[in-house]
């Protein structure tokens, strides 16, 4: 049986804030070796999920710097597992147009000198009334931000925006039973 599990926004957001200006010593800080806004990310969505998914290669998990999946760090592969069609353990995501965006949700961008990758993942940390790219606020790491216009960024070729559905568990046993309790179908 599969479970969707809310998201706690709030946990994510409160959690971008108080790290977004220095580290958690329980993540290893990948600035000096490729960047840790992706990093930062998971460590956001972890907090707002708390499920990891640890299949190899293909799962999104840290357990040290040495023992993480490439979706924990990895720009394009943080997108693949987010936005991934088979029904595993973890976060999972959809991509939206900016009116459908709510704090807690994700922005990646591509700029003039990543050619076709997109090379940055922040967090949103608030959203307009009215979503525009100068009322959409981020927190990242690499460039340490909190409250960041999304207009701020130079260079930018294209963004594209993921919106946490939730997170879901799968959980073994056997299927629920149907019939009625109580007079209600179950």
């Amino acid at each position: 049986m599969i479970q969707l599990r809310p998201y706690n926004r709030r946990a994510a957001v409160a959690y971008a804030h108080k790290w977004a200006y220095s580290r958690n010593p329980a993540f290893y800080d990948f600035s000096e070796i490729g960047g840790d806004c992706t990093n930062f990310a998971s460590q956001c969505l972890y907090a707002g999920t708390g499920i990891m998914n640890f299949t190899p290669d293909y799962g999104w998990y840290y357990i040290d710097a040495t023992d993480r999946s490439p979706s924990w760090t990895g720009v394009p592969f943080f997108w693949e597992f987010m936005t991934r069609a088979q029904p595993t353990d973890g976060p999972v995501g959809i991509q939206v147009h900016m009116d459908f965006l709510r704090p807690g949700d994700f922005v990646q961008l591509r700029f003039e000198t990543s050619g076709e990758v997109f090379a940055h993942t922040p967090v949103i940390v608030s959203v307009g009334e009215t979503p525009r790219p100068d009322n959409i606020l981020l927190a990242a790491h690499s460039n340490d931000a909190d409250y960041r216009p999304l207009d701020s960024y130079q260079n930018v070729v294209e963004w594209r925006f993921l919106h946490i559905v939730g997170a879901l568990k799968v959980v073994e046993g056997r299927p629920p039973v149907s019939g009625r309790v109580n007079g209600a179908e179950v």
